[in-house]
Order: C-alpha cells, then structure tokens, then sequence
C-alpha cells in the first residue's frame, strides 16, 4: 500500500488522506532514469538529490537489534551501501540535518518527547516480562543516531550540513535555487513548499532504485486550489508551528457545510477536501480585498499563523494572501501596492499610487500622523525630500535654499500657524533637521520631535558619550536619550546607554508603547531589530521601526534570514562556530553560543530503575564547564557568563520550561584558554593546552598523563569511562570489565560476525547502561569540538569502540561470573590491553576518591539487585544534586529554574558502601 508508513512530521492528517482519497497524486518513478533525463535536460549538471536526513534514519537503520544500545558497525555498513548505490548511477547526495529547535515548533517538540516517555516506558515493562527485545512496531532509534550518522556521512565523502533553523526550510531553498532532481524524505510538508520534486524515502527499493513521487500539481487539481493556496491550506490543518486544536471548530464548520451538498462522504476522511472547498468558494472571492483576520477566526493567534503561512515561502516567493514586503519591510496599508530602490541609497521604499497621475509616488512616513507621505526628488541631489502637505491648497511646498551653504533645504508648514518651519543640515548625519532660533544667541540649535508633544528638543552633549548628540526625552521619564545615525540608513535612531560598558545601543520605539527597545546589529545582514523577542508576536524577522505602523501588522516573511542576540560577541569565533556548526563538524557548540539553549531528545533510560541516574544529570557538570569555556571569555568566565537552557529529557520532567543551568569553573593547570587560544592558535604547544581544557571539562586534569599513553582507540574511552564511575557510584567491576572487554573484542570482529550473534536474554540495567555509555560519547563529541579538536573524532565514533550487541553479550557474561580471560575470547593480547585498561581507569578513579569493587563486596544482597528502594547514587556539581543519600535524584522537581554549581558531592545508596 502506498505510503503505508506513519508519518508524524508536517501537515495533519495530509500524509493518510493522500494514501486513502487522493492515491493518484503518487506515482513510481525510478531514480536511475530521472537522473538520465535530468543530463539529457540540463547537460554538464549533475543531477543531485536533497536528503533530510532527520526523515531517513528509521529507514537507515536496519539492523534487527536496536535495544542495546546500537549495532554500529551494521548501521556503518547500511549507511555505506546506501551512498554507492546513488554514486553508481551519478546522483549526487547532499544531506540535511537539524541543527536546532525553533520556538514556534517547541511546543511540537515537547509532545513528541512526552509521547516517546510514555513509549519507552512499554518497551522496558515489556523486557522486564519478556527477558527480549520487542517487535519492530516499537521500535525506537538508538540514542544519538543522528548525531553519529552526521560524521559516518561525512567519513563517507558526502557533503553533510547542519541547518541554522528548521531544517525542511533549508532542504526545500536549496532543492529549489540548485535546480535539483528532488528531495528525499518523509515530511508532508514538502508537498506544501513550491519546490521541486519530493520523493518518499519510506517507498524506496534501493536495489531497483524505486520509489513514490508525490505530486503537489496533482494535489491541487484535487482540490481544486492553486499552489499559492497550499500554505493556507497547511496552516489551516495544522502543522508543527500551527496546534492541530487551533482551528478545529474551523474544520468542522467547513465539513459541515461541505457534507451538507455531499452524499456518502465520511466525515472523519475529508476535513482537508472540506477546508480546500472553503478556501476554493469562499475565501478566495475576497482575496486582495480583506486580510486574513477578517475572514478567519484567527483571534490572538493571528501573528502566530502569518508567521506559519510565512514560514512555507521560499526566498523570492509571495503569498497573494497577504499583503506582501520583501525582507521584512513592513506593509503600510492596502494602498502601498510595491517597493522602489531608490538609486543612491540602495534602499527599498514604499510606493503609493497617485490618485490622478496614475504613478508611483515613493512614500516617508509623517511622524505626527504616522501615515506615509509623498517623497520627491531633489533634481541636484538626486535623493528623496520628504512633501509637506498644506493643508488647505493640499500641495507640497516647495524648498528654499539655505544662504549658507548653498543646499536645498526643505520647508515644513506647521498646521497651526500656517508657517514655514527651517531644517538644517546635521554636519554629521548630512540629514535635515527642524532648527530653532536662539532669541539670546541668534544661533540655530538641531531638533528632534517629542513624540508627544511633537515639540522640537534641542541637541545636549551626553555625559557618557562626551560629544554633541541630539537628544529625545522619553514622554514618561522626561529625560534625554542620545541619538546615533546609522551609516546604511542615514536616519538617526535614539539610544540607549550600557552603564557597564559606556557604549551607546540604538533602541527601536514602538508606537503603541512610547517605550525604547534596545537594538542590535547582526553582524552578517547588518540589518537591525531589537534585543529580545517581541512578547506578543515572538518574531525573530528583521523589525521596521516606523512608528506608523502597528505591532499587529508585523509579519515574518523571509524565514532564512534570522536576526538574534547571541551569547558571544566575538564576531570571529562566533563566525568559526557557525562554520563548523553548518559543516556539521561539531555538536551543540553554536547553539551555545548563539542562543544559549540546547536540547537532548530521549534517551532508553528505564524511569523505574532506582539505581541509575539518568545521563542528563551525569554529564550535566561536563556541560556545565563546556558553558564556562565557550561563554566566559577566559579566566574567572563562570561567574560572570549566563546561564544556559537546557531542554533535556529526564524521567519526571514534564518539559513546561528549560533547566537555566549556570556554567562550573573549570580547573585546568596555567589557568582557562580563551577560545581564540584554542580555535586560532597554531603554535606547536598549543595541540596540549586543548588537550588540558578537554582534561579539564571531565575534571580528569590529574589523570593527564596516564591517558596520554593509552592508544587509540582507546584513549577516549579511557577518559569516559573514569569520568562515569567517578560520577555514578552504583557501577560496579563487573560493569568495567563488560565495558572494556565488548571494545577489545570489537577490534577484531567483522560485521557480519556481529550479525550472526545471538543473546540468551535481554536485561533491563544493561539496556540503560549501553544507551549512557552512547550518550556520554556524543558528550565527547560536544567537548572536542568546544576545545578545538585535541583529540581524533574517530576515535569516539560507536563504531570503533562500542556494538550494542556485544556489550550486552560481555555484561551478561560478567554477572555469571565470567572469569577475565572468557571476557576477552581467550585472546592473550586482548588480555594484556585489558588489564592495562582497567588499571589506568581503576588509578584515575582512586585519585578522586572513588574504589571501583566487585557487586559481591556491596553489604547485603538485595532482590533483583538493582531493584532497591534506595537512592540512585552519583555525584555531581550541579545545584540539582541530592540534599542527602536518603533523597533520589528523580525526586527533585523540574522546572524553570536555576542550577548553582557548588562542590562536588557523591552519596551511595542506602544499603551499598564502597
């Protein structure tokens, strides 16, 4: 059956309807002979496919186990076999990653996580009575699938990127501007975007090289709407920016109507044909006549679905559902109908349309009546003047030529008194500026308008600035605030000064508040927009600051253009990190930087298990240090850099807000790095200072030396696996040797070999244990890339150092009993490294205070053994450590707050000693 696979990404309800009431718009085509057609059309391009990745990895992973932790090297091989087999017919692949979490789809985000809780508690409830791994349909992608798959892609030769926002946005822009063959993936909403092809990975034969093909043209013509209808359409049924529940009494007035003229129709089945039909007969007769929110029930949530409508335009595309700006200029009313570049200046300028001539009239905006006024040209100058409007002859005044220097100036007519107003020159800016008359002095002092009073307010010289600015009063606090002229725009914009760091930030005003919104510059677009989100409106785009306009009307419309304050103000490494970030070269670093907030999606972490903390506490310190490095700017940077949000999924944590987690001081020898050190330096000692800093996020500085002579692979497994048995103490020996020996034997097994192997049964603790070992590797991943990579990524990739599989096969023989040799396959070599393994990690751990022993040396056996009712011990510099070994870590409460680091404490259980 075509498209018989769930899909819960994209539009409601879009992926069943197409497979059950519109199957036509499928149709099976064949990879090899587009790719021939595509050559044959456009000679010398290679045909390429667009692949979103996030939409592939069920399909990619297909070894039968999944429950252990991961077949790695299987999936390596899958991953492999996949790649040759587009090469040999000459596509070219190019793959998309997620690289963050937009806000607008948080919420989205946040149920899929609580959905997953709820799915992994059956799958450990099912092993717990099953001793086995359960069928497919529950399967669930080992942890840090994504992560890894990104550098086993990369390691393969093909170009691999990271995205700077919702990835699909990015897919469908770049399928679009590089004239690709299509995209792969699993997403309905690329049947929304106006793209090129998509295809269904879910339907592909990689060995015939066929799939579906699902049509938009086709889909529409079902539905009897354009393809300029389909954002509509999408947003209308909900998306992931859109809350399915948004609209539903919506749907079904539609239905409702639409069944009324129809026979046999299910209700349930045809909500999509209903609002098309409503969209088709309804709204379309006064499209480009009223906006949205007079024809929907759009009510607060207006700004939110022109942002979600907004969301699906590509750059360069228009939506005749709105009154359309390009770059997220503003639209004044129904009767600016287009943008003029003015020559000069570059700029894009609003249009209206004269009444009489019939021409376009470039518009300014009047900043008493906050309506846009006619510009015209100054025939010397070249650049646009400001009319002001008599209003009784209703025609613009002509200018007068200032005697002094000679230059057009323009007069403004007041409408009280019926005269003539002077501008001036600012020397500065080269701006006209209102001028009064000093009776005293006779000399002319620049004005600006009090937004109140509409009076003019001399210039001052402001005492941080030590220099003439002219100034604005705040109609609510009555003092001066200093005015800077941007060097693009030319217009000058009231600021607002940093006490802390005597500079001067330009500030936005809002028209409804009065109130001044400090702005920044983004160093990139060099386009301004104030610091923090609106409240209201949330958007991110480019914010005009006309102050006749309302919040209401703001609309984000160009998506790829992202306007943010980040957490780093070095623009070089900030720059650095974007790069790496986009080359998918590194790991939650950027989001760090950037936007201070991060996320890790769920984990096969077994919520009833007492003994086990889950890996968001164990590597949080890790995290916490990491915090320090990229954002405290060098020594002393923990106590003065921010804190940063993290959205980590935990047993018990219900998601509403992040965890504001503060950094930890790093304790390295000569003192914290700046990231210029480490990113920028290439001197021959520096390869050790990254390596120190890496030492020093894993507090393991001591240990420096008997890590160094461990080989690879091995030496960051080394490194992890003193960090967990400090941090967690209810690992035992028999944990290590499992450990220790699955990555000795690992070395020298073919995959096919680990195929073939078999478990005599699955264990719930091991499960738990192999999914935080992957987890504190993708944590080496986040570390490495922070410190400047002092350490090989191979060295850390699953596929060198852990199997799933083999690991449960060790752990299961080293709770029987297994003697050390058995372990190890009867191998004296692998014997030999193992012991020396285990003593550099056993003489890291005695150095803090930590003595790895056997399960038989704990007090008193207890039933099932890790089904005690004690606490689960580690340790951690976390605030949101335990008061006391009575307390479990699960007890405490989620939330929005704040995690203070403090020193490092470690409890046991009750009933365990050390």
């Amino acid at each position: 059956m075509i498209l018989s696979r769930r899909s819960v990404m994209g539009v409601r309800g879009l992926q069943g309807f197409v497979g059950s009431t519109c199957p036509h718009i499928c149709t099976v085509v064949n990879f090899k002979e587009l790719a021939e057609h595509h050559r044959s059309k456009h000679p010398g391009c290679t045909p390429t496919i667009v692949v979103d990745a996030m939409c592939c990895l069920r399909y990619w992973y297909t070894p039968e186990s999944w429950i252990c932790g991961g077949q790695w090297r299987e999936y390596f091989s899958a991953l492999r076999d996949f790649v040759k087999t587009f090469t040999a017919v000459g596509i070219r692949l190019i793959f998309f990653f997620d690289g963050t979490v937009e806000q607008d789809k948080r919420d989205e985000w946040v149920k899929r996580r609580l959905k997953n809780n709820r799915e992994i508690s059956r799958i450990f409830h099912y092993i717990k009575s099953h001793k086995e791994q359960p069928g497919r349909n529950m399967f669930f992608i080992p942890s840090g699938l994504a992560i890894f798959t990104r550098f086993a892609l990369k390691s393969l030769g093909q170009e691999t990127l990271c995205s700077l926002q919702e990835a699909d946005y990015e897919v469908a822009s770049y399928g679009l501007q590089n004239n690709c063959l299509g995209i792969l993936g699993e997403d309905t909403d690329y049947l929304i975007y106006d793209t090129c092809p998509y295809f269904s990975i879910s339907e592909l034969c990689l060995d015939s090289l066929d799939t579906v093909m699902l049509c938009r043209e086709k889909l529409c013509e079902s539905l009897d709407i354009s393809l300029a209808d389909l954002p509509l359409l999408a947003c209308l049924l909900g998306n992931d920016i859109i809350p399915e529940g948004m609209f539903e009494s919506f749907r079904y007035k539609c239905l409702s109507s639409y069944t009324s003229v129809k026979e046999n129709f299910d209700k349930k089945g045809n909500i999509i044909l209903a609002v098309a039909d409503h969209i088709s007969k309804v709204l379309r007769l006064h499209q480009g006549e009223k906006k949205l929110e007079e024809m929907l029930p759009l009510g607060p949530n207006k700004a939110l679905f022109y942002k979600g409508v907004a969301s699906y335009l590509l750059p360069g595309q228009k939506s005749p559902w709105f009154f359309q700006k390009p770059k997220g200029l503003i639209t004044l009313d129904k009767e600016v109908g287009s943008m003029s570049s003015a020559p000069e200046s570059k700029q894009e300028v609003p249009m209206c349309t004269d009444p009489e001539s019939k021409q376009g009239v470039p518009l300014c905006t009047d900043p008493d009546s906050k309506q846009g006024i006619p510009m015209c040209t100054d025939a010397e100058s070249k650049q646009g003047v400001p009319m002001c409007t008599d209003p009784e002859s209703k025609q613009g005044v002509p200018m007068w030529t200032n005697p002094e220097s000679k230059q057009g100036v323009p007069v403004c007519t007041d409408p009280e008194s019926k005269q003539g107003v002077p501008v001036s020159t600012d020397p500065d800016s080269k701006q006209a500026v209102p001028v009064c008359i000093d009776p005293g002095s006779k000399e002319g002092f620049l004005l600006c308008t009090h937004p109140e009073s509409k009076q003019g307010v001399p210039m001052c010289t402001h005492p941080e600035f030590k220099q003439g600015d002219p100034v604005c009063t705040h109609p609510e606090s009555t003092q001066g605030d200093p005015v800077c002229t941007y060097p693009e725009s030319k217009q000058g914009v009231p600021m607002y000064a940093y006490s802390e760091y005597r500079q001067g930030v330009p500030m936005c005003t809002y028209s409804e508040s009065k109130q001044g919104v400090p702005m920044c510059t983004h160093t990139e677009f060099k386009q301004k927009s104030p610091l923090g989100a609106d409240p209201e409106f949330k958007l991110e785009a480019p914010i005009c600051t006309n102050p006749g306009i309302n919040q209401e009307d703001l609309v984000n419309m160009e998506p790829e253009i992202k306007q943010q304050v980040t957490m780093v103000s070095d623009p070089e490494i900030l720059k650095i990190a974007r790069a790496h970030h986009v080359q998918a070269e590194s790991y939650l670093v950027y989001n760090i930087m950037s936007s201070g907030e991060i996320e890790c999606s769920n984990t096969l972490e077994d919520a009833l298990d007492q003994a086990l903390p889950s890996q968001a506490f164990v590597y949080r310190p890790v995290r916490q240090r990491v915090y320090s490095l990229l954002l405290g700017g060098g020594e002393d940077g923990a106590s003065t850099c921010p804190t940063v949000k993290e959205w980590f999924v935990y047993s018990g944590n219900p998601l509403r807000h992040p965890d504001l987690v503060r950094p930890l001081q790093m304790n390295i020898p000569g003192g914290t790095p700046s990231l210029k050190l480490l990113w920028l330096n290439q001197d021959a000692g520096i390869q050790a200072r990254r390596l120190d800093a890496l030492l020093g996020c894993f507090d393991l500085s001591s240990s420096r030396e008997e890590l160094q002579a461990v080989e690879n692979p091995f030496k960051a497994l080394c490194c992890l696996l003193t960090y967990l048995f400090v941090q967690v103490d209810t690992l035992c020996l028999e944990d290590l040797h499992a450990f220790i020996a699955q990555a000795l034997c690992l070395q020298g097994k073919p995959t096919v070999q680990l195929i073939d192997l078999q478990l005599d049964y699955i264990d719930a603790r091991a499960v738990q244990l192999g999914s935080l070992l992957v987890r504190g590797l993708t944590t080496l991943v986040l570390v490495n890339s922070a410190c400047g990579f002092p350490w090989r990524m191979s060295d850390f990739m699953p596929w060198n150092v852990f199997d799933g599989k083999l690991f449960h096969q060790k752990y299961l023989q080293s709770e029987k009993g297994c003697t050390v040799e058995a372990l190890v396959e009867q191998n004296r070599s692998r014997l030999t490294k193992f012991h020396a393994l285990k003593s550099v990690v056993c003489k890291a751990c005695v150095r803090e205070n930590r003595r790895i022993v056997s399960r038989q040396h704990w007090h008193s056996p207890q039933p099932g053994r890790w089904g005690r009712q004690g606490s689960g011990s580690h340790r951690t510099s976390s605030g949101y450590s335990r008061a006391g070994p009575g307390q479990h870590w699960r007890i405490q409460g989620p939330g929005n707050r704040q995690y203070e680091p403090d020193h490092w404490r470690r409890y046991s259980s009750s009933g365990w000693s050390n």
